[in-house]
């Protein structure tokens, strides 16, 4: 039986690295860590494997516009990887709390770079590698909504527009590829670096999510998704789903 293959971006730190450790710890498993500086994040080596499993550590900088393509070369013609089951596009940052009136527009254009151009390069990168079933994850926010805006009233402007061009581009897969699983997901306010910043600089102490919880629920939605009740669509880490 050939074994269950994971990508995910951004996987040295925060939920890329707590989606590498679980996957990683499944038998028979290969899990291809993407990260900036794969020298740096040597030491990812070191995580337990559960039996039969392997990590592999490519570069893939969502800033960056060839990387995703370099890195798919590197795991076909090096690695031997010929199929991906799950791609989970989770590299993306959170810069400026600036609201509409007064964001730059460097801050705009950097946040659009990395959370939306980067997963869409990641996808046509991956694509030739995706069969039938093979799952696209792009990791969302609850701050991307549009039609339930007011649900999530924080002055992110850059962030949440980002991310809700993320959320166009991966349904958007959903309809254009019927034999994909596509679907935004949305970690809640957990406990990572990214988080956590957010949350002092509301006063806050820290998030509210602790990264292992969030990551049990994220692992359960991936695992049981399915075309018909989750692709296209925008499910919650705890259970329910995001309006788009």
């Amino acid at each position: 039986m050939s074994p269950t293959t994971y990508l995910i971006t951004g996987a040295s730190r925060g939920l890329g690295l707590g989606l590498l450790k679980a996957y990683l710890s499944r038998p028979n498993t290969t899990v291809i860590a993407a990260v900036r500086n794969p020298t740096s994040a040597s030491s990812l080596n070191t995580l337990p494997k559960g039996e039969g499993s392997t990590l592999i550590i490519v570069k893939i900088d969502s800033a960056s516009h060839t990387d995703a393509l370099a890195a798919v070369k590197e795991l076909t013609t090096v690695h031997n990887i010929n199929t991906l089951d799950v791609v989970i596009a989770n590299a993306g940052i959170s810069n400026t709390l600036a609201p509409v009136a007064i964001v730059p527009l460097s801050e705009i254009e950097e946040h659009f770079n990395v959370n939306a151009i980067g997963p869409f390069l990641l996808f046509q990168a991956c694509f030739p590698l995706l069969k039938k079933g093979s799952k696209f994850i792009g990791m969302s926010s609850a701050l991307a909504t549009i039609s339930g805006m007011e649900m999530r009233p924080f002055p992110m402007t850059a962030y949440g527009v980002s991310k809700a061009a993320l959320n166009y581009f991966v349904r958007k897969i959903h309809f254009e590829n019927e034999e994909l699983i596509s679907f935004a997901l949305d970690p809640g306010f957990v406990q990572t670096d990214m988080g956590n910043t957010g949350a002092q600089l509301v006063g806050m102490k820290e998030a509210t999510t602790p990264i292992d919880d969030c990551v049990a629920g994220m692992l359960k939605i991936i695992d049981e998704s399915t075309r018909e009740k989750t692709s296209g669509r925008f499910p919650i880490w705890e259970g329910g789903e995001f309006p788009w």
